[in-house]
Formats: C-alpha cells, sequence, structure tokens
C-alpha cells in the first residue's frame, strides 16, 4: 500500500512537467509547421499556424545607421509564400527560449536564411502564440534582419 501511495505521489507531482513539456512541443509544432510551409511554398500550411488577427513586424536600419520597425500584412506574407517561385525559402531555427501562461506562449528563436541552400541573411524571431480551440496559433512575429555578427 506504501508503494503504492508512494507512485501515486510521485504521479501528482510530475503532472505539471508533463503538461508543461506537451504544451511546449505543441507550441514548437505550430512554429515548425510555418517554416515547413514557407520550405513548400504552401500558403494554405502556412495559414493553419497563424490566427485571423496575426501582426508581423520586423527591426530594421537605416543606412544611416537607426533603427526603425516595419510591420507586414499578414495576406500579404501569405500571398508572398504561395505565389510560385523557384527558389526554395528554408529559414533555419535554433531553439531559444520558451515561455508558457496559460494560453500565451512567446518563443524566441535564433535564424539563418537560406535561399536554395545561399545564406541570405540572418537574425531572431520573437513570436507570440495564443492557445485556441484549435491549437496554438501565432498571433505575433517580430524579427531582426542582417548579414553578420550572426546568432549561434
Amino acid at each position: 500500500m506504501k508503494k503504492l501511495a508512494l507512485l501515486l505521489l510521485l504521479a501528482i507531482c510530475y503532472m505539471p512537467v508533463f503538461a508543461q513539456q506537451n504544451e511546449t512541443d505543441a507550441v514548437k509544432k505550430t512554429i515548425t509547421t510555418m517554416f515547413d510551409a514557407m520550405r513548400k511554398g504552401d500558403s494554405t500550411l502556412l495559414n493553419s499556424a497563424f490566427h485571423k488577427d496575426m501582426v508581423l513586424q520586423g527591426v530594421a536600419k537605416k543606412k544611416d545607421g537607426n533603427s526603425y520597425l516595419y510591420s507586414e500584412k499578414a495576406s500579404e506574407f501569405l500571398k508572398a509564400v504561395g505565389t510560385p517561385h523557384k527558389e526554395v525559402w528554408d529559414e533555419r531555427i535554433t531553439w531559444g527560449n520558451i515561455k508558457i501562461d496559460g494560453e500565451l506562449a512567446s518563443v524566441w528563436t535564433p535564424y539563418k536564411f537560406y535561399l536554395d541552400g545561399n545564406f541570405s541573411h540572418c537574425g531572431v524571431n520573437f513570436f507570440q502564440l495564443l492557445k485556441t480551440v484549435g491549437g496554438w496559433k501565432i498571433i505575433y512575429i517580430i524579427d531582426t534582419r542582417r548579414k553578420d555578427n550572426c546568432p549561434e
């Protein structure tokens, strides 16, 4: 009886750890779906990872060195991915910090972007995701882009 009680206590203690890992895996799957869709040029698959009100932004530098923020419509990005193009868009990420609180997740992913296997640029993506009835959906992406000093 003591062994059963101990096993039950251990199971209860580790349940949150397993639940958190399942959520982390689900968040990663949504982001992976986005990059798979980009490689395939599949806007339908890409759209399945996005929330209907998703926001895309980026941070860049002007020639004078000043930083600026730009916005892109999700519909334009979907169209660009789905429009036939000969190059494969291959964004290779490194999983960074993943934080989840209930229905909100944030993910930091350094990346390198390749066109047909040739290095194009690098930077960091920062994702915000919302847990919906249909699973985790990307609600916000902001990234940096540069050609040197790439994150490892």
